[in-house]
């Protein structure tokens, strides 16, 4: 019910607001917000926390850029197949990572090398326009996955939004989801009661990949363009990270919630000092001292004190 309950009122907003600034911003907050609840899947229930969310993130905006303006296939095959790439990436760097028995800092530290290895690849290799970046064609078509009124990208992505939270619930009281928070807990003694814990850990960042990956591919479809330093650039891994921790990691809404409030403070922080290169980035980085160095860690559990006090 409050997911329902979430959506049904979101998606009034283009009905009593009509600005275009307004609407990109709820829909980049949006995107943000998907690509946080994929890496709290990742980081919040399985305790695996990634610095490299952005290998996923640039993975399926590159596939669904290059398919559809290289090879002409339809937007919507492309961003399907974007989400799958996504996954098949997140796996490949998970079962390297966990099969060597990483964990904390030092697959941190993995997750950020490959999403580095994979920018500069992306910025060298010719098929993805190297650092001239890969323009998608401009053709305003609903089947064609471009529309011509910011309202319509807003629900689409608001739909898959609302979806990520449903997967997140259903995976929470699922039996995978138990298996995972065992894992957080407590992996040797998961494993000692039967715990899969390379398999549990897969499952998980092929999921979070995935829904990280449906983000990139809208990033990709909303803009129409994308370079190196964008799919794979430092900002959305830091932003995917900090928004559940901000917002609540290991619940439903957390990201939601973390989401809105980083990107607003990003566009206040822009609004205030002027749009100098990585300002966002300075206060966000001050922000994650500041929520791991002072409990409590997330705003809403701070909100509750606050009521109680």
């Amino acid at each position: 019910m409050p997911i329902l309950a979430f959506a049904a009122i979101a998606a009034l907003l283009p009905v009593f607001v009509s600005a275009g600034t307004v609407l990109n911003f709820a829909i980049v907050s949006l995107v943000i917000c998907l690509a946080a609840q994929g890496w709290n899947i990742l980081g919040g229930y399985g305790g695996q926390y990634s610095f490299g969310h952005a290998a996923f993130f640039g993975t399926a905006a590159y596939a669904t850029a290059i398919l559809q303006a290289r090879y002409g296939i339809n937007p919507y095959l492309c961003f399907a197949l974007g989400i799958a790439a996504a996954g098949v990436v997140g796996v490949v760097i998970g079962f390297l990572s966990f099969r060597s028995g990483l964990r904390g800092s030092y697959f941190a530290l993995v997750t950020l090398a490959f999403a580095e290895v994979l920018r500069v690849l992306a910025n060298a290799a010719e098929f993805t326009g190297g650092a001239a970046g890969t323009l998608i064609r401009l053709d305003v078509r609903p089947d064609n996955f471009q529309f011509a009124s910011r309202a319509s990208f807003y629900w689409v992505t608001l739909g898959l939004v609302t979806a990520a939270l449903v997967v997140t619930r259903a995976l929470e009281r699922s039996r995978l989801g138990a298996q995972l928070v065992a894992v957080r807990e407590n992996e040797d003694a998961a494993r000692a009661l039967g715990v899969d814990a390379l398999g549990v850990k897969l499952a998980a960042i092929a999921i979070s990949a995935a829904i990280t990956g449906a983000a990139g591919g809208l990033y990709a479809q909303y803009f129409l363009y994308l370079d190196a330093n964008i799919a794979y650039g430092t900002w959305i891994s830091v932003e995917a990270l900090l928004a559940p921790i901000v917002g609540g990691a290991g619940t439903v809404f957390g990201p939601v919630f973390g989401g809105i409030v980083l990107h607003g403070l990003s566009e206040f922080t822009k609004s205030l000092v002027g749009r100098i290169p990585g300002v966002d980035l300075v206060i966000f980085g001050v922000l994650l001292i500041l929520v791991v160095r002072y409990p409590p860690r997330d705003l809403p559990t701070l909100i509750r004190r606050w009521r109680a006090r």
